[in-house]
């Protein structure tokens, strides 16, 4: 990999873009340390903001960046298999993400809908891994029923914050609870909540809501005509049984199976970690053992584990969550 530290778990410093709403002051109380007032650390990031390359790149502590580690030698990163069908694409986007208010009602577009109008290959699915929330914290998710492609435009036009509230889904969510967000799903994560977010590597959103938010009328709409941007909306209500799908585990491995195809995250206190992973520890200390020695690692450490690392055992009282590319890409 053309440096020796490259075979080891490499412990990740902050990543934080500037982003457009507030956070709580939770990530830097997870993380342990002080930190500028943003509300997003992308962890192991090789993917930029939409239209603001290279913000939201990674930096290794030698002060490369990963996307260009990842580039020079994608086998010993991320192994042969994923190596020939991706390259250097890491298939993955893991996000500490502070909500300190109510984000606006926003949606990702699928993969169909990104190769037709953002030459991605991508869309942005996503999963939330709740880590903190203050009491009576809820997200939104879903249309509440079906709703008319000109109803759903009406609100987007005049701004009908009330409407659009309204029509979506409120869950309660607690530490430990697990959410699946598909792309299309029109959604926002309520305010005083810190998560893990897994998501597929773009930075994709069509606010529905922008109202009291600064971002550009353009860069809202992903620079779309309003009625490209909202056929990328999953205008059918979701169910009651179709919000239970969605719902993910507390322990093992922790996604529903639909997320399988996009990302994967499992819950690890003991064992080996395999292969290239994103790993967010979440609670306790302890260590990764392995040819290479130790690393140690603390609740609030994120790290990169490239797959030429080999097997890295965890140890001691520590529970950490892997992250990782899905069975497609």
């Amino acid at each position: 990999m053309g440096r020796l530290g490259d075979v080891e778990p490499i412990v990740l410093p902050a990543n934080l873009p500037e982003t457009f709403y507030r956070g709580s002051g939770r990530l830097a109380a997870f993380r342990g340390t002080e930190l500028p007032p943003r509300p997003e650390d992308w962890v192991g990031s090789a993917t930029a903001r939409f239209g603001q390359f290279p913000t939201g790149l990674s930096s290794l502590p030698d002060g490369r960046r990963l996307a260009d580690a990842l580039a020079a030698d994608p086998v010993a990163w991320l192994g042969p298999e994923h190596a020939e069908r991706f390259g250097a694409d890491p298939g993955v986007l893991v996000k500490l993400l502070d909500a300190g208010q109510r984000l606006p009602v926003h949606v990702h577009p699928d993969r169909a809908f990104a190769r037709s109008h953002l030459a991605s290959p991508y869309g942005k699915s996503e999963a939330w891994i709740v880590l903190d929330a203050a009491p009576e914290a809820s997200v939104r998710l879903g249309f509440t029923r079906d709703v008319p492609r000109e109803e759903l435009a009406r609100w987007v036009t005049d701004q009908d914050v009330a409407a659009l509230l309204g029509a979506t889904n409120e869950l309660p969510v607690a530490a430990g609870d697990v959410l699946f967000c598909p792309a299309g799903a029109p959604h926002a994560i309520g305010p005083e909540i810190l998560l893990v977010e897994l998501q597929e590597p773009t930075d994709f959103s069509v606010l529905l809501e922008q109202e009291g938010f600064p971002v550009a009328a353009e860069d809202a709409l992903l620079r779309l005509p309003m009625e490209v941007a909202l056929e990328c909306v999953d205008r059918r209500g979701y169910s009651p049984a179709r919000l239970a799908q969605l719902r993910g585990s507390s322990s093992g491995s922790l996604l529903p199976a639909e997320a399988d195809e996009f990302f994967r995250a499992e819950l690890l206190t003991a064992g080996d970690v395999r292969g290239f992973a994103v790993l967010v520890v979440i609670d306790g200390d302890g260590s990764l053992a392995g040819d290479w020695g130790r690393t140690p690692i603390v609740r609030g450490g994120t790290l990169v584990l490239p797959h030429a690392a080999g097997p890295a055992r965890v140890e001691g009282a520590v529970r950490l969550v892997r992250c990782g590319p899905g069975s497609v890409g």
